[in-house]
């Protein structure tokens, strides 16, 4: 996922840890709140996440009629103690890259990408380090992070960069610093770096910014009313929205962080939206809306990804998991400092998504996230 994990992480906020207080929930359901015992399991799974994971947790779950429930837990500010507001927006991290994905594969089904080129074809002679060439990195690689690109992020100092301005050529030179982590298509490994270059790509074959891309292409084309792609200097959530925290270490104490220039992101990482307008998009991509059946089918073919959990498979900006209940599902997830979201949908239409207030500090409190998504599914 889009996380920053740099050693050189380092507080210095003085933000009281509050966690442990917040264990009164708000339930946004339009009916009257039932008693503790009867709880709707979803609310129980954000009231938990509150008490482990993050100040405040946001859910949204849609069934197969369409009909859509949200729920919020914990405390949308610690300094004022707001509420959170009901399906407030969040930074989305890397389920940014499941859009990007979308645009290139539509570029794929009109001809003007192959899946099977290389990255030379739209970018020549861009792609060169130690054990990296161009030449011998496709496209498919990039989108299913199977290039051996080393990871930028890895090497991205937030507390020194939360305001800095990075431009795309900025983050693709200091991966290009580093050795290739491995031959091109020999194994799967996480890298927000292929993300990186397929916005690049997209830019370059249509001349048109990735942002206005997915804004034409996705966005307007299903009527996301409250998601978008930060413009330059954009540093600000523009709508109702729950703060953002982030915890250097273990023990740190939490400090704001709302506020920081996504740009370190950007193709890989940088979009904002809602748990209802994910769950649209992941509904409408499954439901063949968004990409034509051959390159929906490519989207879909997959590889062992275990390192985002048992079971987790990768394809083309898409990630299928097992369900406790049968079955599997499909979506991504985003850690951003701030910010975890985790989202999932079904074939038969249902589709859940779910939000914290602080990125997970480790795999354990992902997948109590992940696990809330889980039983917002079987449910």
């Amino acid at each position: 996922m889009f996380r920053v994990s740099h050693p050189r992480l380092r507080t210095t906020s003085g933000y009281a840890t509050v966690l442990a207080a917040l264990t009164v929930s708000v339930a946004t359901l339009s009916t009257p709140a039932a008693p503790a015992a009867a709880l709707d399991p979803v609310q129980q799974g954000v009231n938990a996440l509150v008490r482990t994971n993050a100040p405040a947790a946001l859910a949204s779950v849609t069934d197969r009629d369409g009909r859509t429930r949200t729920y919020t837990a914990g405390v949308g500010d610690l300094a004022t103690g707001a509420k959170v507001p009901k399906d407030g927006q969040v930074r989305i991290g890397s389920n940014t890259k499941t859009f990007t994905a979308v645009v290139v594969l539509q570029l794929v089904g009109e001809g003007k990408i192959g899946l099977d080129a290389s990255v030379d074809t739209y970018l020549p002679g861009l792609v060169r380090g130690d054990g990296i060439d161009g030449r011998r990195i496709t496209v498919r690689q990039l989108l299913q992070h199977t290039s051996g690109l080393p990871n930028y992020l890895k090497y991205i100092d937030f507390a020194a960069d939360q305001h800095r301005y990075f431009d795309a050529r900025d983050l693709l030179d200091i991966a290009l610093q580093y050795k290739a982590d491995f031959s091109p298509g020999t194994k799967w490994e996480y890298s927000n770096t292929n993300y990186i270059l397929a916005g690049l790509i997209v830019q370059k074959v249509t001349g048109r910014p990735l942002a206005e891309e997915i804004d034409q292409r996705i966005i307007k084309s299903i009527g996301l009313r409250h998601t978008y792609f930060p413009a330059p200097g954009d540093t600000a959530i523009r709508e109702p929205h729950p703060e953002g925290y982030f915890r250097a270490s273990a023990g740190a104490p939490l400090r704001d962080v709302t506020d920081l220039d996504p740009s370190m992101g950007w193709s890989a990482g940088q979009m904002i939206s809602t748990d209802s307008d994910l769950n649209r998009f992941f509904t409408a991509l499954l439901a063949g809306r968004l990409l034509p059946a051959a390159q929906l089918a490519e989207m879909r073919t997959t590889l062992p990804a275990e390192s985002l959990g048992p079971g987790a498979r990768y394809g083309l900006g898409i990630v299928s998991r097992p369900l406790s209940c049968g079955g599997v599902y499909w979506g991504h997830g985003g850690d951003i400092p701030g910010y975890e979201t985790r989202v999932g949908a079904t074939d038969d239409g249902r589709t859940a998504s779910v939000a914290v207030t602080s990125m997970s500090p480790d795999r354990a409190a992902s997948m109590r996230v992940e696990s809330v998504v889980d039983n917002a599914l079987c449910h």
